[in-house]
């Protein structure tokens, strides 16, 4: 191994045990058998590993500062993602940690670089995908972490969000309550789809199994942020039912297309199509309309994720699932 630094890994893979291990040995944060701990310290001997000044600090003090790993990817809306971390800064604030904000999509290599730099005490994750590259690395971490949004596979780890397919579901219902027949799902752009991006899958299918429940016609399709494609794809939807009379719209960037579209194809809302959105409270009220809307708590979901990690860093027990039920207010537009 001379020649080169030998990395953690390394040593983990030598001792036969899980980075995180290593880590635990190095830093004493956990207790870990006789056994292993000296299988550990024989690998970093025979390796002639040498941990960083950071990660030898990590057993004597903390950095006070959470990861917000929040890559900007094609699609995102950043303004409502601006409130989940404004949301996360905040209530960081009251346990007296500050957050270290990361933008750049760099998966896995972005999160190793952080966790071995010793600046991070845990990480906050958001866009989480169903098919997330970054999951099998936080289960390896020693650095504890929360996913804001669910992974296809989330065992071993601490997850907390709006629950998207309730709430897909939950538009349903209201439509199907005042008796629409045909109704649509606009959801997020095609990108966000094809990212397999956790929320937007699971709202497509709660709506989805929700208008097949109460006997529905409806079909869900993404909707681009530009007014052009939004007035396309309405201006198509109608074509091909005449006789659709609601509408979801899970996108915040295109909320106000939809409605200016609606305008323009001579359908009033409520009168002809009622409009029901996935969205924050304020951008259903300054609507016109006003909007009935399922409410995205950012503000909640960043303070939970918060307050989990930090039971994580004191070794208190915490549910591996925290879904926050939809609240549905009722404005004009319905």
């Amino acid at each position: 191994m001379s020649g080169r630094a030998v990395t953690i890994s390394e040593v983990a893979k030598h001792a036969g045990v899980a980075v995180s291990t290593v880590s635990y040995v190095l830093s004493g944060k956990r207790t870990i058998s006789a056994d292993t701990r000296r299988r550990v310290l024989d690998s970093i001997n025979a390796l002639g590993y040498h941990p960083n000044a950071g990660a030898r600090a990590l057993a004597s003090r903390r950095s006070n500062v959470i990861a917000l790993v929040l890559p900007l990817r094609a699609g995102m809306h950043v303004p409502v993602l601006m409130r989940f971390a404004s949301a996360v800064v905040t209530a960081a604030r009251r346990f007296d940690h500050d957050v270290l904000l990361l933008t750049a999509d760099e998966g896995t290599a972005g999160i190793r670089r952080v966790a071995a730099s010793a600046l991070v005490d845990a990480l906050v994750l958001m866009d989480v995908e169903l098919d997330d590259r970054r999951v099998p690395l936080l289960r390896e971490l020693a650095e504890p972490s929360v996913l804001i949004g669910f992974p296809a596979e989330p065992a071993g780890l601490t997850c907390v969000d709006l629950d998207f397919a309730a709430a897909g579901a939950r538009c349903v219902e209201h439509l199907a309550e005042r008796g629409h027949d045909e109704i649509a799902l606009l959801g997020a752009p095609s990108v966000v789809y094809e990212r397999g991006t956790g929320f937007a899958r699971r709202t497509r299918e709660g709506f989805v199994e929700a208008v097949d429940a109460h006997g529905l016609k409806g079909v869900a399709l993404a909707c681009e942020e530009t007014f052009d494609e939004v007035y396309e794809t309405v201006r198509d939807l109608l074509l091909d039912q005449p006789a659709l009379s609601g509408l979801v719209v899970h996108n915040e960037a295109a909320v106000g297309h939809v409605l200016a579209a609606l305008r323009q194809l001579d359908r009033r809302v409520p009168h002809d199509v009622a409009v029901v959105a996935i969205c924050p409270d304020d951008v259903a009220e300054r609507a016109s309309p006003p909007l009935t809307s399922v409410l995205i708590p950012a503000e909640e979901v960043g303070r939970e994720a918060v307050r989990l990690v930090m039971d994580k860093l004191e070794g208190r027990a915490v549910p591996d699932s925290t879904l926050l039920a939809p609240q549905l207010a009722v404005r004009a537009s319905t």
